[in-house]
Formats: structure tokens, C-alpha cells, sequence
């Protein structure tokens, strides 16, 4: 799994944007021991003592770990196994990121195998001064990621970064060169500043990229300013770290929490805000629904954060739900490709317009297809060749398809793309309703000498399209289907049950 496709299933199973800084500061752990009743032991017992605390407070609320690689260069050699023990205690499907700010070009190519290969490293941050050379090396392992500081909050840095004036300064100049080393898939940015004005000219230049945001909480005011700031066009692309103080109190996991519920409220006014009246969907805003006891009255759940379905009963509820939130379904009469006329419409079109969401949707298929044997992967234009592309970029597969009309000149090809006669290729698409276009497709592979067995859909529709695929020699892959859709759409209170009842009776 890449570093991208972990943070945003990280982010979206814990509905969280904070990320945990793992420093074991002797300052820190000082205050952290004197409030436990100064136990005894080394530091270093201390420090891993407060390491699996802090882990075990905070994972359920946060997306990424990320520890600075001086606090435990310091140590010494005992540093660097304590660091081989974060990444042990750190639970697998959260992203490390270690804060290192590497410049030195000779050692950078040794470094990243180390990083990554030896310490199981997910990304790593750099100092970009060297240029696109420094990043080049750890880019070459294309599951991992690069983070590049930008902007840092240190007094006697802005004489240089703010440099010649505020017009064009050097930060800018860093955002706007480090965006053409890697798609932002596979570098993030560091902002270190509390100043609103700062952030939002990063995100202006930058509008794809995740920015991690340091430095913030000495201005606690400002935080729904700056997530203003920060967050890109779909609320999110902004990663926050806990505030230190909050890593040595008592109530950590409280705390974290707390922070957590407060910046998915500012989200959900952000989200508002951004979104016109008549354009915004309704089932953003909380439902009336019988109130509950409150466990914490003083801490209130944001709006819908009790709509969201639980990740425990269906791994791919938030998935489901977020596709649903960009309009990926929509209610009325619409002729489907087939002919027939549904009271909704679904549109997986939209997905490659949000990086993250298309991410994840690939992962679901690949999912899928790792338990198949093929050789290549076929789409069916024209709504599937996205996905079928980025499905043979993440795979290493090669990618044809057939063609929806064969061209009147140039060469006539009926299948695009190179391939050999009694090859495999595994047809993917993105809904199954009949089964017609699928069965079109395979028509068109098999007469050029291809063998077809599975076919790999996003969406079942339901209905006889399974069977006729079926009678025909084919074996069907679905990720989701309409009753699995419905459920949690229903659960997570996006559907009214007359739009449940839509759904289940034409599916």
C-alpha cells in the first residue's frame, strides 16, 4: 500500500486530521515523569515508558505518527532501536513520517534504503535547499513519500524566507519548485507557522498537496482561522499535531478526543460556508433525532459526527458514505445506458476529480484482482478507463481496451494497446446493470485471440447481469452492491427509508 493510500484510509477510519509528534524531549518527559510521581529509572526507560503511553492514548485519534529523528540520534545507538521500537508499537495501518530535514545530497540515496527498507519508514521530511536532487532518491521508491519544508515559524528564519519581499518570498518559491519533483500523491508540505496570511498564500500556491501544519498552538486562537486557511476545496489536506503540553497531562486519550471533535465541527462550518444554499445537500445538517444522554456535555459531538456509520460493522462505510457526500448518487428519473428509466442515478465520474476518494476506490479493486491471474487489464470506455488506468500504474500491469467504435482511418484499431494473442486479461468497469457493454467488450477481446475469465465492477447493480456473465464463462468481482450500499447510507442517516426502498426495488 502507498504512503498516500494509508494516510487517507488513516484519516478517514479515524475521522481525524491530527497527527501525534513522538519527541522524547528531556524536558518533557521530565514533567511527564514528575507528574507520575517521579518513578524511577534511566531516561531511556522513561522515554520508552512515555513512547508507549502516548501511542496507546492517541492511535484511535489520530492519522500519522511522526518522530523527530534528532531526539534519538542523541541517544546514540540505543536511540536508533528505540526508534526500530516506535515503528513496532505504532499500529501497521498508521503512517510514520519522521521528521529528519535531510540536505546532504551524498548520503541521501543510502539514507532512504535505510529509512525505508531498514526502519519501515513511510515518509520522511527534507530540507529543499539542494534542490530536486535531495528529494530525487527517496522518490525513486514510489510507496513512500517525501515531505518538504517550506516555511518555518523560527523569528531568525524570516530574513530568508520572506526574502526579497512579500510579493514573491523565498517560501513561495520552495512551494511553487518542490510541486514539479512528484505528484502530490507523493509530497506533502511543511508550514511552520501561527499566521493565517502565511498558510492560506500556501494553499493558494499548492491547492492538491497535504500541508502539515507546526507551530500553531502558541496561537490557540487561531485555529479555525487557520484550518480556514488550510483545508483545500474539500475540507480536508490538512494535517495538525497535537499540542505538546496535551502529551504529557493525564487524559491524553480525552484530550485527543476532544481536539478531534473540535476540528471536525470548524470542518463542518468550513464545509458550510463553502457551499451555497441552494447547492448544498441537506444531509450535511444534523437530523432530529430522539437526544440521547450525553457522556460529556461539555464536549459535544460535531453535527454529524453522529451520522457517521461505524467502520466495525462495514470496512468500507466511510468509503460508501463519502462517495454518496460528493454526489455520486443522485435521486430522480434517469435513462440508464441500457434504456430503462431508474428514480436514481449513480455517478462514479466524479471520483477522479478527488485524488484522495479515487485512491481509495482503486485500493478496493485491487483488493480484488491480487486474487486473480492476468496479464493484462482491459477497460470498458469510457466510464472505466480512468479507473482501469490507475488500477495498471498501481498493479504494474499493462493496460489495453477495446474500442466503443473502431476509427473510419489512422490504423482501425479494434483494441487499443500492445498485447499477444492468448494472453489473459481481466475486464474491469465501474457498474454492472445488464451486463450488456461488459459482454461488448469481451466480444471484441476475444476475437483478437484474448481469453477473458473474470470480470472486476465497482458497483453490482443486482438483477440477471451476474447470471448472464455467468452463463456466458465469466466469473464476476464486485466491491460493493446496491443492498450493501443501502444499508449503511440508511444507517449513516443519508437516506430517507423512501429513497432505501428506491433503491432495493430496482437493484
Amino acid at each position: 500500500m502507498t504512503f498516500f493510500l494509508k494516510l487517507t484510509e488513516a484519516i478517514a477510519s479515524r475521522q481525524s486530521l491530527l497527527i501525534t509528534g513522538l519527541d522524547p524531549n528531556p524536558e518533557m518527559l521530565h514533567t511527564w515523569n514528575r507528574s507520575r510521581g517521579g518513578g524511577t529509572g534511566s531516561f531511556l526507560s522513561q522515554a520508552r515508558r512515555w513512547i508507549k503511553a502516548v501511542i496507546d492514548a492517541t492511535a484511535d485519534h489520530v492519522c500519522a505518527v511522526k518522530p523527530s529523528l534528532g531526539f534519538y540520534q542523541a541517544l546514540g545507538a540505543v536511540g536508533i532501536d528505540l526508534l526500530r521500537e516506535v515503528r513496532e508499537l505504532v499500529p501497521p495501518d498508521l503512517p510514520l513520517i519522521l521528521d529528519a530535514k535531510h540536505a546532504d545530497l551524498n548520503s541521501a540515496s543510502a539514507l532512504a534504503h535505510y529509512l525505508f527498507h531498514d526502519l519501515g519508514v513511510d515518509a520522511v521530511s527534507l530540507s529543499p535547499l539542494a534542490g530536486q536532487d535531495i528529494a530525487a532518491p527517496f522518490l525513486l521508491h514510489t510507496d513512500r513519500a517525501v515531505v518538504v519544508t517550506c516555511h518555518s515559524s523560527s523569528p531568525a528564519a524570516r530574513v530568508l524566507q520572506h526574502h526579497p519581499d512579500e510579493n514573491d518570498p523565498f517560501y513561495l518559491r520552495v512551494v511553487r519548485e518542490s510541486q514539479l519533483w512528484a505528484t502530490p500523491e507523493q509530497l506533502l508540505l511543511e508550514v511552520g507557522t501561527s499566521d493565517p496570511r502565511i498558510l492560506e498564500r500556501v494553499r493558494a500556491a499548492a491547492p492538491e498537496h497535504v500541508l502539515i501544519l507546526r507551530s500553531l498552538w502558541g496561537r490557540e486562537e487561531r485555529l479555525e482561522a487557520l484550518l480556514q486557511a488550510g483545508l483545500t476545496s474539500a475540507a480536508d489536506g490538512l494535517l495538525l499535531p497535537l499540542p505538546q503540553n496535551l502529551l504529557v497531562e493525564e487524559g491524553l486519550a480525552e484530550g485527543a478526543a476532544a481536539l478531534k471533535r473540535q476540528i471536525s465541527a470548524v470542518r463542518e462550518r468550513v464545509i458550510a460556508a463553502r457551499s451555497p444554499a441552494a447547492d448544498r445537500c441537506d444531509l450535511w445538517l444534523p437530523q432530529p433525532a430522539a437526544a440521547a444522554p450525553a457522556a460529556e456535555p461539555s464536549a459535544p459531538e460535531p453535527p454529524t459526527a453522529a451520522l457517521r456509520p461505524d467502520p466495525s460493522a462495514d470496512p468500507l462505510a466511510p468509503l460508501i458514505v463519502d462517495l454518496f457526500d460528493i454526489g455520486c448518487l443522485l435521486f430522480g428519473d434517469y435513462v440508464q445506458a441500457s434504456g430503462a428509466v431508474f428514480s436514481y442515478y449513480i455517478d462514479l465520474r466524479r471520483i477522479i476529480s478527488d485524488p484522495n476518494l479515487f485512491h481509495r476506490v482503486l485500493h478496493t479493486y485491487s483488493e480484488l484482482l491480487q486474487g486473480l491471474s492476468f496479464d493484462r487489464i482491459a477497460g470498458i470506455p469510457y466510464g472505466s478507463l480512468p479507473t482501469a488506468t490507475g488500477l495498471s500504474l498501481q498493479l504494474h500491469k499493462p493496460l489495453i481496451y477495446p474500442r466503443k467504435e473502431v476509427k473510419a482511418h489512422g490504423a482501425r484499431r479494434q483494441i487499443e494497446g500492445d498485447f499477444r494473442e492468448g494472453e489473459t486479461v481481466v475486464v474491469v468497469d465501474d457498474i454492472l446493470i445488464t451486463g450488456g457493454s461488459v459482454l461488448d467488450g469481451i466480444a471484441k477481446l476475444a476475437s483478437s485471440g484474448l481469453v477473458v475469465r473474470d470480470v472486476v465492477v465497482f458497483i453490482d447493480h443486482g438483477g440477471q447481469a451476474r447470471q448472464r456473465l455467468a452463463e456466458a464463462g465469466y466469473r464476476t468481482h464486485a466491491v460493493l452492491d446496491i443492498g450493501r450500499i443501502t444499508a449503511v447510507l440508511l444507517a449513516a442517516g443519508r437516506l430517507t427509508p423512501e429513497q432505501a426502498v428506491q433503491l432495493g426495488a430496482q437493484a
